[in-house]
Formats: C-alpha cells, structure tokens, sequence
C-alpha cells in the first residue's frame, strides 16, 4: 500500500507545473520593472501610485522588486492608472537590437556601375534590418589614368581613414586623407573617392540614411492647376 501511495504522489508531482517553473516564468515578464518604468515615466512616487490605486507604498515597492507576485485585481489597479491594458504586462518585450557580423561570413563587393573599380567594399551591417545607417570597410585601389564617377545620396557620411592616403572631392572641395584622418560630409553635394598612393587605402564608411524632403508637385487639372506636397522615394546607394 505504501509502494502503491508513493508512485501515485510521484506521478502526481510529475503532472503538475513545479513552483521553481511557475516562479522563473513570473519573473520572466519583469512585471516589477514594467510597473516601475511606468510609474518613473510618469514621475510618479510609489506614495502618490498607491494613492491611485489604493495599495500601500511599500507593498508597491515590493512588487516593483519582484519580492511579490501582483494579483490580477492590483495589475489592474495599476494598469487603469497608466491606461494600459492587462495585456501589456505579459507581452513579449522587444529585444535590444544586437548583430555580430564574423570577418569571414562577409562578402567582398567591387564598384558597381564601372568596367575598372576604383574600390571594393564590405557591408559591415548588412544582417540589421530597418537600419538608420550603413557601415562599410572599403579598400581603394591605386590605378593610373582614372577619373572618379561622382555620386550623392540623400543623408550623410562618415569616413575614417584606416591606412594609406585618399583624396576625395565634393563639391568643388579637394582634399586628401591620411592614416587617423576623417571627413564627414553631407551626402547631398556631388562627391568621389580616389586612392592617392602607391599601396591601398583601407577606409572605414558610414552613410546615415535621411529622408528627402517633400518637393512640390505641380498637379494640372483642366485650369486650375493645384500643387500638392509629395516626398520622393528614398534613393538606395552601395557603398556610399
């Protein structure tokens, strides 16, 4: 009888959801750390939150500690004062974004839009989607006789000299660049990149993405022309 009452209790304890299951899944939602964002957002004193919701301060305090677990009648009480809903206490939050891009798993890209590339270039962030900026290594090449095809983008750049010397043009400016130099430039004005020594340039470039502002579009409709405001679409560029 005993055998037979112990294997019961056993696969009883196996059917259930453990407590240290139960307590890591609680503590996964950071309720605590939700409510205390909220509540500092607001700049709102645990004195003044209870006040709203009828808890005490200190029974507050230690839910935003995680030292008690929030019935779903006070989450409600809390969440009526931020108006939020129930629901945004156990939704998944958003992970920090975070991407490590290996030396090896890149790809190396020529010049596109020329027969003789002057460089070749590397996307530093090419697995960030939605990103506000593109990095690139580039590595400029030295070749005799080349003119540079000037180019622009909505936006800006950002360039850091790694190693060797690189002259670059924009508008009507010409300057070169040496090892530890950076330039950084509205991406707007016509602009070209040329090495300017014997060995390559190795150059580190960031273009920052910017919307175009709206033009004016001249709409004609019989006589009455009338003009709307329409943003262009946003031009899509290699490496800068």
């Amino acid at each position: 009888m005993a055998d037979s009452a112990a294997v019961r209790t056993e696969e009883t304890q196996k059917s259930q959801v453990d407590t240290e299951t139960t307590e890591r899944f609680i503590s996964e939602k950071h309720i605590g750390e939700r409510i205390k964002r909220l509540r500092l957002k607001k700049s709102m004193g645990l004195v003044e939150l209870g006040r709203h919701t009828g808890l005490s301060a200190s029974f507050l305090s230690q839910l935003e500690t995680g030292r008690v677990v929030p019935t779903l009648r006070n989450l409600a009480r809390i969440s009526m004062v931020f108006s939020k809903d129930l629901s945004y206490f156990f939704e998944t939050e958003p992970q920090a974004m975070f991407r490590v891009h290996r030396r090896k798993e890149r790809v190396r890209l020529p010049q596109t839009g020329v027969d003789e590339p002057t460089y070749f270039f590397e996307s530093l962030g090419y697995m960030v989607p939605d990103r506000h900026m593109d990095p690139y290594f580039a590595q400029f090449v030295p070749l005799e006789k080349i003119v540079a095809r000037p180019h622009m983008h909505p936006g800006y750049e950002f360039l850091y000299v790694l190693d060797g010397d690189l002259e670059i043009r924009h508008g009507e400016q010409t300057c070169t660049l040496g090892l530890g130099d950076a330039v950084y430039f509205d991406a707007s004005t016509p602009h070209s990149y040329l090495c300017a020594g014997k060995k390559p340039a190795d150059v580190l470039i960031v273009t920052m993405h910017q919307a175009p502002a709206a033009q004016p579009v001249t709409i004609l409709r019989g006589a009455s022309p009338s003009v709307v405001q329409r943003p262009l679409p946003a031009k899509t560029s290699g490496a800068a």
